[in-house]
């Protein structure tokens, strides 16, 4: 296990899934922080900024593409707060990455939320809602962690409720659900927000000292996986 993940971190740091209490939590991210572009910084280095695995991850970006994931979770306050700068690095993103994101589980009351996330991805819902879904748990504090209220939640957002059910509890969904522990297992993921990258390497902002330096962290990996550097 990498023992960088789990530095105490007191600015920044993404929720630890050893303390995933959603009290008590230091906050992710600073009003008013520049953003990752206009942070001085110097360049990352590995072993202490991301880590390299011992073994790839699976990928499943085309031939060209540089796959990059975004571990999260919707209760996640961090994830939450972290949400906008993520958008606007998604918004200046290199043509040539394939960006997913991977809803994770580190027991098994968050698995609800990870059927959310795919049956929305399975009726074209996701772009729409995404973010409704984040603002409905920390702005107007809605649970969203049991099947029933998810599906009454859904319906009051204009959606076919059976229709979402049966994405909900469709084996597709299940599927996925294995997918992204695997790959949540295989990048070695001990808290949320964190990114892995060309299923090769991970950082997070216990690595990066917050989200923006994890982000140069990626735009730094994507142009050694491009220059086809190991580092």
């Amino acid at each position: 296990m990498f023992e960088a993940n789990i530095l105490t971190i007191k600015k920044e740091r993404p929720m630890d899934r050893r303390k995933f209490s959603l009290t008590g939590i230091a906050f992710a991210g600073s009003i008013g922080r520049p953003s990752w572009v206009q942070a001085q910084a110097k360049e990352p280095v590995a072993g202490v900024d991301y880590l390299t695995l011992k073994k790839l991850a699976p990928v499943d970006a085309r031939p060209g593409k540089i796959e990059i994931i975004e571990f999260f979770w919707y209760s996640c306050p961090h994830c939450n707060s972290f949400e906008p700068e993520m958008l606007e690095w998604l918004g200046q993103a290199p043509k040539d990455i394939s960006f997913q994101r991977i809803p994770v589980a580190f027991r098994s009351d968050f698995v609800p939320q990870q059927k959310l996330f795919f049956a929305l991805e399975a009726m074209g819902q996701l772009d729409s809602i995404h973010t409704k879904v984040f603002k409905a748990i920390h702005v107007q504090k809605l649970r969203l962690n049991q099947d029933a209220e998810i599906a009454d939640w859904i319906a009051q957002q204009g959606l076919n409720k059976e229709k979402f059910l049966e994405n909900f509890n469709s084996f597709s969904t299940n599927s996925k659900i294995v997918r992204a522990t695997k790959l949540q297992n295989a990048y070695m993921v001990e808290g949320v927000p964190s990114f892995g990258v060309a299923g090769r390497y991970y950082t997070d902002g216990s690595l990066a000292k917050g989200m923006s330096g994890a982000l140069r962290a990626v735009d730094h990996l994507i142009k050694n996986v491009r220059q086809k550097k190991v580092v």
